[in-house]
């Protein structure tokens, strides 16, 4: 009979072969925690490696990325369409094995892991999203939506900030399905932990109301036993601590920083092999391991089995049978654009003077009663952010809801929404001031490298939050914001463009949407039907002075009316322009060259760009020679219209630039 040390050690040999051969990676972990994931993969763990998809299965997430090699030889001994060749490509250009976990590359990888820290908080979203959907869809004996979470971490995880955001907030919203195993082997890069690293991390997690239980994480019965202890706490998330041997096995490296994250060497893993009594050769795993870790057989039954409980669910209660469908295969309703269509003309008639955060809030009332998926949060910022609506239900401990009070943790919120999301049958938006935008900003780039469907309200986007000074008044974050690939970055003038950025966000499913949101009163505008149609493709004509165009004033957000005014200036002096709302500048660029040049043609080089934040990001639209009014220095402290004017944000004296910037007299 196959021992338990032997098919952990199936996990080692393939890890440090892997490694060896691709000569890049991180042995320790996979060595050091591998009787911990064969224990939890063969003995607990609920998936099919057939339908990696199944949406009721456990979520297993590797937030101690650097230990890839773990994963997929979990995911390859287990029966996922991982193969020996696979492994053999570890870390090489497109393979289905990257130096860190990617979601969408490998089957069975649930997020992007890497950035320390980052796994575990969205692991805490996924049972967040999975406590929330099961109060949402179960009925008395149909437990359609019922299963855990596990997550890997190590002492870089928990040495990360992030992890006493997300943890702290976990523990107070009692995730009993939640259970984390903490590797603590006292081994980071620069050697013994000890040095830099003294907390008693049980009295920690004590303190977050978790239940803690620690153990050896080699011994076999202590990881069932701490497992099945765990899931019996239903009222709190449980942290195992394994005291475990970093390079488990390794005779002269086991222990020691440089098993960490260089490979072992060839004669190293010779020694390694002879000492876990390994006798196979390279990558060669003999059938009767195989047939002991395969999971394809147990993972078909236990879909099958949800799958006959799904199906009797459907004829007891057909409409939330159809409601639960529809969320997860993430479908907006399909009535919700002819309500989009009414909802713009009502906002092309508002009232004059609102912040676009009030519009924020306007949207969401509108929206709100037709998109139960929507899950709001705030860092403790709601009244300010006004990402509250009438129909928000703040969720606690006991009951469910759709809006979660996250306390000032930027970063935490982001990275949980972002578990929220890729659980499945949410769509989760934050809300905090946008110079706040820099604690969030690891999440913020993991939410668009995993294609997140997660929508960042930033408010308070200038110098015109005014009295709370430059600490507060974002002046690099829009830029900041715009160059991070494949984050969709909104900055509306009015509501009509906040409702048009909203709904762009709710529809788009490649990735982010961040709306950039103004604290004070701006002047709403009146628009053709063809000219709404336009806000969709990011930047287009708002206004036009004159028909023989010879100066072009690109503008976003606040300082929209201001450039209007302007060229109404500018135009009883004789000038003919055009006022150009660059609302998106990512969804403009993605425009066909067609459109891109019937809005900005190349032949009118006079061209103006005016946005109450750093200006060099405006060369793209300007030109060398165009004239970029921006602010290029920190804020001040002092009323908003007041620093509008000291800083040059005036009719007269941006025409008197311009007039003098063109050599016009």
């Amino acid at each position: 009979m196959l021992s338990r040390k032997e098919l952990s050690n199936a996990i080692r040999i393939l890890s440090i072969d892997a490694i060896q051969k691709a000569q890049s990676g991180h042995p320790g972990a996979p060595m050091g925690m591998a009787d911990i994931a064969e224990v939890l993969w063969r003995d607990f763990l609920k998936h099919n490696p057939n339908n990696p998809l199944w949406e009721n299965r456990d979520r297993f997430v590797l937030s101690n990325g650097h230990a890839s090699m773990l994963l997929y030889s979990l995911l390859h001994l287990s029966g996922y369409n991982i193969s020996i060749d696979d492994l053999k490509n570890f870390r090489q250009c497109f393979s289905k094995t990257p130096g860190h976990p990617e979601i969408y590359c490998t089957p069975g990888v649930e997020v992007t892991t890497g950035p320390l820290g980052q796994g575990l908080a969205m692991g805490i979203g996924m049972a967040l999203a999975e406590k929330l959907f099961a109060q949402c869809f179960n009925r008395e004996t149909f437990n359609i939506v019922d299963h855990f979470t596990w997550i890997f971490i190590g002492d870089g995880c928990l040495m990360e900030g992030i992890s006493h955001e997300a943890c702290s907030l976990a523990g107070t919203l009692q995730l009993g399905k939640l259970i984390v195993f903490y590797d603590k082997n006292g081994i980071s890069i620069d050697g013994e932990t000890s040095e830099w690293f003294t907390d008693n991390t049980k009295k920690r997690f004590l303190s977050y109301n978790w239940h803690v239980i620690e153990i050896n994480g080699h011994d076999s019965e202590e990881i069932i036993y701490s497992i099945k202890n765990a899931k019996k706490n239903t009222t709190q998330p449980s942290l195992i601590i394994c005291n475990t041997i970093i390079g488990f096995g390794s005779p002269n490296k086991s222990g020691k920083s440089s098993v960490h994250g260089a490979p072992l060497g060839d004669a190293e893993v010779s020694l390694t092999r002879a000492h876990l009594k390994w006798s196979y050769d390279p990558f060669y795993i003999p059938q009767h391991i195989y047939s002991a870790w395969n999971a394809v057989k147990s993972g078909n039954l236990a879909e099958r089995s949800w799958k006959n409980i799904l199906k009797n669910y459907s004829i007891k209660y057909p409409e939330l049978y159809r409601e639960y469908k529809r969320r997860i295969k993430q479908k907006l309703p399909y009535d919700l654009d002819v309500f989009l269509q009414k909802f713009l003309l009502k906002m092309n008639n508002l009232p004059k003077d609102l912040s676009t955060r009030e519009a924020s809030q306007k949207t969401l009332e509108y929206f709100g009663p037709f998109l139960p998926e929507l899950i709001g949060g705030s860092a403790d910022l709601a009244p300010s952010n006004l990402t509250i609506w009438s129909g928000s239900k703040s969720i606690n401990k006991n009951n469910t809801g759709n809006y979660i009070h996250y306390g000032v943790r930027e970063f935490g919120m982001t990275a949980i929404a972002n578990g929220i999301y890729h659980h499945g049958g949410f769509i989760p938006y934050t809300g905090t001031f946008l110079v706040f935008a820099d604690y969030a900003r690891s999440a913020i780039r993991m939410a668009a490298l995993m294609k997140t469907r997660q929508i960042l309200v930033y408010t308070h986007d200038s110098i015109g939050l005014g009295e709370d000074g430059p600490t507060h008044q974002p002046i690099e974050h829009i830029a900041m914001l715009r160059g991070i690939p494949n984050l969709s970055v909104w900055r509306p003038c009015d509501s009509l463009e906040t409702a048009t950025a909203w709904f762009y966000g709710l529809n788009r499913k490649e990735g982010p949407t961040a709306l950039i949101l103004s604290r004070q009163n701006i002047t709403q505008f009146t628009r053709t039907e063809h000219q709404i149609k336009n806000i969709f493709k990011g930047g287009y004509i708002l206004r036009e002075f004159g028909d023989k165009i010879s100066i072009i004033i690109i503008s976003t957000g606040s300082e929209i009316p201001l450039s209007i005014s302007v060229a109404k200036k500018m135009y009883t002096l004789g000038y003919h322009v055009r006022v150009v709302s660059m609302v998106s500048t990512d969804c403009f660029d993605n425009q066909d060259v067609t459109y891109r040049e019937s809005v900005l043609p190349k032949k009118i080089i006079h061209r103006v760009s005016i946005e109450a934040g750093i200006s060099t990001y405006w060369y793209k639209y300007v030109g060398i020679e165009g004239l970029k009014i921006g602010i290029d220095k920190f804020g001040e402290s002092g009323p908003g219209t007041h620093l509008f004017d000291m800083f040059g944000f005036t009719v007269n004296k941006i025409v008197d630039r311009i007039k003098k910037n063109f050599f016009i007299s």
